[in-house]
């Protein structure tokens, strides 16, 4: 059963969450882009803004509509929450005897509630769960703040040029991995209930069952945020890409898309599902311990492909296509999933407008535009 909370009753569950314990982020404008910060009122909410999208480009402008959801995506997404950008693994420390101590370091931070995670992104989030918590090990601290973390989805009622989740299967409407999700309509939310703990939330904020009307608004905005996508992946992301990505390992559009790319590394920033990293230890000032610590890697860096002093890939179009090649490819052989979940990052936050689909699409033979398929 749906519920609707009105706006405004938004401040009394942000007063909810926090006095379960929580740590509550969500959405605000900075630095000219929508990031998640820590949220204790609701006039923190991006009100009135819109994102224009394209391959390369981001900017923010004032809507019509004062609504607080009316955007499609920023540069983050859950994984900074679950899987840290740099955190400390162990540490060891020596005693006055010399002997060395080794102690694991597991998060002490407060529980997160986390408001305006979009479809995508809970993809994405399904697809880090099966990569770090399924099969034969298991990463600790991902699993600490994955059980700490409390999802408050928001559906989206709007697609940036970039989207191309309906292709990917993965949005625009969120169907699993949150607590409460909410679709924007008019003067408040449509909630919908994912697990217990978004009930007794709902419950506790005392909110009235969702009208027949308001349940058609929701239904209608998704719909409409669907409608509105003009790019798509080929073969609809299917496991279809891996034989013929690596049918293509000569494709002259490696070349081509290689005297483009810089090796920035931006597309693997900003991916939600990326996971590569290094490891590096921190000594101490005084010199009687380290600490040592994980931080995030780009399979386009020259060090990432180093092994026994030689670097592998030594050429950007190497780079290029280990990424695409996994992320479409060989990421079904060791996940029995593709590692794109159709958010649109890597083109929108690409310094020179490199379009996954586009470059897709020229390897598979097909287009990757719904108008020129239609």
């Amino acid at each position: 059963m749906p519920y609707f909370l009105a706006y405004e009753q938004f401040n009394d569950l942000i007063t909810a969450l926090t006095a379960l314990g929580y740590r509550c982020l969500g959405p605000q404008v900075e630095d000219g882009s929508i990031v998640f910060d820590d949220l204790s009122d609701a006039t923190q909410l991006p009100w009135g803004m819109r994102d224009q999208q394209k391959p390369g480009y981001y900017r923010l402008q004032k809507s019509e509509l004062n609504e607080a959801f009316a955007w499609a995506n920023g540069p983050q997404a859950i994984k900074p929450l679950l899987f840290k950008p740099k955190e400390s693994l162990w540490r060891v420390e020596r005693d006055e005897k010399g002997a060395f101590t080794f102690k694991e370091t597991l998060p002490e931070h407060k529980p997160i509630a986390l408001i305006g995670a979009r479809a995508c992104d809970l993809a994405a989030m399904a697809i880090q769960d099966k990569t770090l918590l399924q099969g034969q090990y298991v990463d600790p601290h991902y699993r600490w703040h994955r059980e700490h973390l409390l999802v408050i989805a928001v559906n989206c009622s709007y697609s940036g040029g970039n989207c191309f989740c309906v292709s990917t299967q993965t949005g625009p409407k969120a169907t699993s991995g949150y607590d409460l999700a909410l679709t924007e309509v008019q003067n408040g939310f449509v909630v919908e209930i994912g697990s217990d703990k978004g009930l007794s939330l709902i419950e506790s904020l005392h909110c009235v069952e969702a009208s027949a009307t308001k349940t058609a608004q929701a239904e209608e905005r998704s719909n409409h945020a669907a409608n509105m996508q003009t790019k798509r992946m080929p073969k609809d992301n299917s496991r279809a890409l891996r034989d013929i990505l690596m049918n293509n390992l000569d494709h002259p559009r490696w070349q081509e898309v290689a005297e483009r790319c810089l090796s920035c590394g931006n597309c693997t920033a900003v991916c939600p599902t990326c996971f590569c990293h290094h490891q590096t230890e921190y000594p101490t000032v005084d010199g009687n311990g380290s600490v040592h610590a994980r931080e995030w890697d780009s399979c386009f860096t020259e060090g990432h492909s180093a092994i026994h002093g030689q670097v592998v890939r030594d050429t950007t179009e190497k780079r290029y296509k280990q990424w695409l090649t996994h992320k479409l490819g060989t990421w079904w052989d060791q996940f029995d999933t593709s590692g794109c979940v159709g958010c649109g990052r890597c083109v929108t936050w690409c310094p020179v407008g490199i379009d996954l689909t586009e470059e897709m699409a020229a390897i598979a033979g097909e287009f990757n535009t719904k108008e020129k398929t239609s």
